[in-house]
C-alpha cells in the first residue's frame, strides 16, 4: 500500500482534478498541500460539471477525510462560498470530512488589493497574476507578518497583526498606487464573521495525517497548478508564489517525506498555459485554434483563454526530475483525434544555434529557443469509448509509448474524455 502525490508537469490546467477525483475512491484522506484559490480543478461526473478551487477534489465522494493543508493560502470568503454551492448542490456528503489547518495563512482584502494595485501598475511588464491576493499573502508569510487560521480565535493577536499589516499596505495602495486605504475595523468585523463559520473545520490537520499513516489508511497528496510554475524551478518570474514540486507535499501537509511512496505526474498531451511567459512550442495556426477549441481551453479560474501548443517533453522531463514522479497519467488525448500529423518537443536550439535537452533558467534564453520536433502520424477513430490500451488507435499507442520513453518512467492512466468512466486505468496508484 502507498501513499501518492498528485502534480502537474506542465503549467497547470492538464486535468489534475479529474485525476485527483478518480483516486480519491480508493483513498481515506485527500489532502492538498499548496497554492490557493487561484487553482481551479474541474470534475465532470455524470456529465454535471463542478469546478472546486480550495477544497480537494474528493469532495465529493463519501466517507473520506479532506484536508486543506498549511501550505495553502485561504480566503475565507471564497472557502466558506465554496462550501455554500457544494451543500447547495448536494455535493457535499455527510459522512465526509472538511478539515482546514489551523497553521494554514489567510489571504486578506488588502493581499487582493496590492495584488491587482501592483498588476496594473506593471501594465507593461505584467506576471499574469490572477489578482486573488495569492502572492502577497506568501511574501507576509515568509515576512513572517502574515495572519493564520487560529489568529481568527485570538482578538488580542489578531489586532495587532492587523493594525501593523495596514500601516504598511495602506501607505502603498495611498501613496503607490493611489488606492482607497483600508479600514481596519470593517476587516476585523470580517474575520471575527469567518471566525465563527470556519470554526468546525479547523483542526490540527497534520495530528490527522499522522494518526492516518499510523492506521494504515490511503492517503493522496493534491497539488495545485504545475510543475512549470513552481517559485523555484518554473519559468521565473511567470510562475506561481509557492512550490509546485512534489517535495512540497510534506511540508505543506505536516507529514514526513518518507510517508510519500508514488509521486503520479498529470500531463495533457499536449501543452498549455494561461498568463504571460515564454512558451516555445506555443501555435498561432489553425491546430492551436482546434486544440484550443476542442479542449474547451478557458482557466477553470480565472476563465481566460490559454495559450495551447503541441507537447513539450523537455518541460516534462524536468517535471518529473525534480519532483521524482515514477508515474504518469496522461489527460485530453482524445482532443489530438483528427490531427494529420502530431509533433512532440524534445529538445530546443537556442539562439546561439546550441542544442539542450533542459529547460534554461535565463528567461531570455528560453523566449528566443525553438523546438526541435519528433512528428507521429495522428489519427481519425474516435477513442472516447477506448477503456484499454489496445482499444486505442495503432498511431495513438505509438504516441503514448514515445511519451513515456521521453519521459523516462511508466504512462498508469490515459484520459480518453472528460467524463470519470473515459479512462484507460493501466495501474492501482495505491498498490505499491
Amino acid at each position: 500500500m502507498a501513499n501518492v502525490a498528485v502534480i502537474g508537469t506542465q503549467w497547470g490546467d492538464e486535468g489534475k482534478g479529474k485525476v485527483v477525483d478518480l483516486y480519491a475512491e480508493q483513498a481515506d484522506v485527500i489532502a492538498r498541500f499548496q497554492g490557493g484559490n487561484n487553482a481551479g480543478h474541474t470534475l465532470v461526473v455524470g456529465g454535471r460539471k463542478t469546478i472546486l478551487h480550495l477544497i480537494p477534489s474528493g469532495i465529493l465522494h463519501e466517507n473520506k477525510i479532506c484536508i486543506i493543508g498549511n501550505g495553502v493560502v485561504v480566503d475565507p470568503a471564497v472557502l466558506l462560498q465554496e462550501i455554500e454551492e457544494l451543500h447547495k448542490g448536494a455535493l457535499f456528503p455527510p459522512s465526509t470530512k472538511l478539515m482546514v489547518s489551523e497553521r494554514a495563512h489567510l489571504i486578506m482584502p488588502y493581499h487582493r488589493s496590492i495584488d491587482q494595485a501592483r498588476e496594473a501598475h506593471n501594465s507593461g511588464k505584467k506576471i499574469g497574476t490572477t489578482g486573488r491576493g495569492i502572492g502577497p499573502a506568501y511574501e507576509d508569510k515568509v515576512a513572517r507578518t502574515g495572519i493564520r487560521v487560529i489568529d481568527l480565535y485570538n482578538e488580542e493577536t489578531l489586532r495587532e497583526k492587523l493594525r501593523r499589516a495596514l500601516e504598511e499596505k495602506n501607505f502603498l495602495l495611498k501613496r503607490l498606487f493611489g488606492q482607497k486605504p483600508l479600514d481596519e475595523n470593517k476587516i476585523a468585523a470580517e474575520c471575527f464573521a469567518f471566525a465563527v463559520k470556519l470554526k468546525p473545520y479547523v483542526a490540527d490537520t497534520s495530528l490527522i495525517l499522522e494518526k492516518a499513516q499510523r492506521d494504515g489508511k490511503k492517503i493522496l497528496f493534491e497539488g495545485a497548478q504545475g510543475s512549470q510554475l513552481d517559485v523555484d524551478f518554473g519559468t521565473y518570474p511567470y510562475v506561481t508564489s509557492s512550490n509546485t514540486a512534489a517535495g512540497n507535499a510534506s511540508c505543506g501537509s505536516g507529514i514526513g517525506a518518507s510517508a510519500i511512496n508514488k509521486v503520479v505526474g498529470i500531463c495533457k498531451a499536449y501543452t498549455t498555459r494561461v498568463g504571460e511567459g515564454p512558451f516555445p512550442t506555443e501555435l498561432h495556426d489553425e491546430i492551436g485554434e482546434h486544440m484550443q477549441k476542442v479542449g474547451q481551453e478557458f482557466g477553470a479560474t480565472t476563465g481566460r483563454k490559454r495559450r495551447c501548443g503541441w507537447l513539450d517533453m523537455v518541460l516534462v522531463r524536468q517535471a518529473v526530475r525534480v519532483s521524482g514522479i515514477n508515474a504518469l497519467a496522461i489527460t485530453k488525448l482524445d482532443v489530438l483525434t483528427g490531427l494529420d500529423k502530431i509533433k512532440i518537443c524534445v529538445g530546443y536550439k537556442t539562439a546561439s544555434g546550441e542544442y539542450t535537452h533542459a529547460v534554461p533558467a535565463d528567461m531570455s534564453i528560453l523566449s528566443q529557443s525553438r523546438p526541435v520536433y519528433e512528428e507521429f502520424a495522428g489519427w481519425k477513430e474516435d477513442i472516447l469509448h477506448a477503456r484499454k490500451m489496445t482499444n486505442l488507435p495503432l498511431n495513438a499507442q505509438k504516441y503514448l509509448k514515445r511519451m513515456g520513453e521521453l519521459a523516462g518512467t511508466k504512462i498508469i492512466l490515459v484520459s480518453v474524455g472528460s467524463g470519470r468512466e473515459e479512462t484507460i486505468s493501466l495501474q492501482d496508484p495505491f498498490s505499491g
